[in-house]
């Protein structure tokens, strides 16, 4: 493979050619068909609106989006490269299982070892997933469905772990409303992983400081990826924590550990449908940030420069 590349849909492409990244986002998932989950949360499969969508994301400037949907819920790398074809940008695939709740029977988490399943998570970014040929580019989102983490869940860290360090790939997660994602951090380091390649995402659904403070203190980054969601009362009013937050964190240094996204998984969060799409940030964050004293360079560091970074393998 390529030394310095980052591993799309379409094949590697040079770091530098990405420009703004959104790191943690869907194009297609479909959780309510796993068997016994009756929330019905589907962002369908609907080409002319994803297309249409995406393309208000490049016109205001992107470049390429990380889409995190795991195999189970909806994975696709068919459907990838075809968005990636007709829209234009950089598509960057996932890999692994999402969190205990999701993983398919065929799967067998608890029947297989945890180098079983870190060697599938290789065989997806150095040969391709199934038959397609197309490879992952990064791991994840790995993920819990509670604030603890599972025993099946624990199997899945430590499989993404392994992969990591054989692949060079980052790893990205979900951990919501609670400090769940320090226990991600202590099975990735059990596991020798770089904690500096070690995303912790929907950070904003825990609006702590000493949280985020302390997964950065642990050389990992902290993702605020909710962004411009409205499913609960903290997402509607609770962003003016999030901007503060995120300026005490560039004001102690931590510039190169923050990510910011709007992961758009369902349907209503379309422009299409009464949402904010995939411009949110563009239209309504970025702004605030710029008000609040976020200064043009550091809007740059988080939003291109740190995505990249973390998506190049070296």
């Amino acid at each position: 493979m390529p030394r310095g590349h980052v591993q799309t849909v379409l094949g590697p492409v040079d770091p530098a050619a990405l420009g703004w990244v959104l790191p943690h986002e869907h194009t297609a998932i479909a959780l309510w068909h796993i068997a016994n989950r009756w929330d019905y949360w589907e962002l369908r499969r609907d080409k002319p609106v994803i297309v249409e969508e995406l393309a208000a994301f490049r016109a205001a400037g992107g470049g390429a989006i990380v889409d995190l949907t795991s195999e189970g819920v909806g994975r696709d790398p068919d459907w990838l490269a075809d968005v990636a074809r007709s829209t234009g940008l950089h598509v960057v695939m996932g890999s692994g299982w999402y969190r205990e709740a999701y993983y398919p029977a065929e799967a067998m988490i608890d029947r297989r070892s945890v180098d079983a399943l870190a060697d599938q998570i290789v065989r997806d970014a150095t040969i391709g997933v199934g038959d397609s040929g197309i490879r992952s580019g990064i791991i994840g989102e790995i993920g819990t469905d509670k604030p603890w983490v599972s025993a099946q869940e624990e199997r899945v860290h430590r499989a993404a772990a392994r992969a990591a360090r054989r692949t060079g790939l980052a790893i990205t997660t979900h951990a919501v409303q609670s400090t769940v994602g320090l226990d991600q951090l202590d099975l990735f380091e059990a596991e020798g992983a770089d904690l500096s390649r070690v995303v912790i995402g929907h950070a904003d659904s825990n609006p702590t400081l000493d949280y985020h403070l302390a997964i950065v203190g642990r050389s990992a980054s902290v993702e605020f990826d909710f962004l411009g969601m409205a499913f609960t009362p903290l997402e509607r009013h609770g962003e003016g924590r999030i901007v503060e937050n995120l300026c005490e964190l560039l004001a102690r240094g931590h510039v190169d550990r923050i990510l910011l996204s709007q992961d758009v998984c369902h349907d209503s969060q379309l422009k299409r449908y009464g949402g904010n799409g995939y411009t949110y940030l563009a239209d309504a964050f970025l702004p605030r940030l710029r008000a609040a004293g976020v200064s043009d360079e550091e809007i740059r560091a988080i939003t291109v420069d740190n995505p990249r970074r973390l998506l190049t393998v070296a």
